[in-house]
């Protein structure tokens, strides 16, 4: 004769009862965890790695106006710095963002691989300036037409360099954006080449 099934309910309540010493233990295990200080009530604790990054960020950020402030200038300084490095040996990570980019770069170049007149103009116009100065008619007509060849020929190169810059960027960056790269490099050609900053990269006759 089969023997007597188990009651529905009582199936049930054991099944209730394992789950809850399930629970209790689970619980029991958790609070056996060390717990963050600062970590907010109800969350779980967050990682070694999480917990010391956040300590970091939290000892790092500026409590008060003034504290800010010193870090803006530091930061600034620092940027400054790495801006005159690279200046001098013409990283492109650091420079300026007038500087910056491949076309600024070939610009840079074409200029710095041949002579310009426009870079004799300051030592000219010394020259011409003590002519000028000395009482003498002649020297000072002298002076005169010196002036007014050395602006013709400053104009006449200048120009020519702006159509062969022009027409080398056209066809070596043709996606690229050009807009003031001209302009940039006939202000580059007014300067003595030992004064250009970024500092030159090239020598005088090598390829851009």
């Amino acid at each position: 004769m089969p023997a007597n099934p188990l009651p529905l309910g009582f199936v049930f309540r054991s099944r209730a009862k394992e789950e809850k010493a399930l629970a209790d233990k689970a619980q029991v295990t958790d609070s056996k965890q060390p717990r963050d200080p600062q970590a907010p009530k109800g969350r779980p604790t967050p990682k070694r790695s999480e917990a010391q990054s956040q300590r970091r960020s939290v000892a790092s950020t500026p409590t008060n106006r003034k504290e800010a402030a010193k870090r803006q200038r530091e930061d600034r300084r620092a940027a400054l710095a790495k801006q005159r490095e690279a200046l001098a040996s013409g990283d492109e990570r650091y420079l300026p963002a007038r500087d910056k980019g491949p076309v600024r770069k070939y610009a840079r170049n074409f200029v710095d691989s041949r002579f310009c007149v426009a870079e004799f103009f300051l030592p000219m116009a010394v020259v011409i300036l003590v002519l000028s100065m000395v009482q003498i008619p002649q020297l000072q007509n002298i002076a005169l037409l010196l002036w007014l060849f050395v602006i013709v020929m400053i104009v006449v190169d200048s120009i020519g360099i702006a159509i062969r810059l022009k027409k080398q960027l056209n066809e070596r960056h043709p996606d690229e954006p050009k807009r003031g790269a001209v302009a940039y490099a006939l202000m580059r050609s007014l300067q003595m080449r030992r004064l250009r900053l970024p500092k030159p990269q090239v020598k005088r006759g090598e390829r851009p």
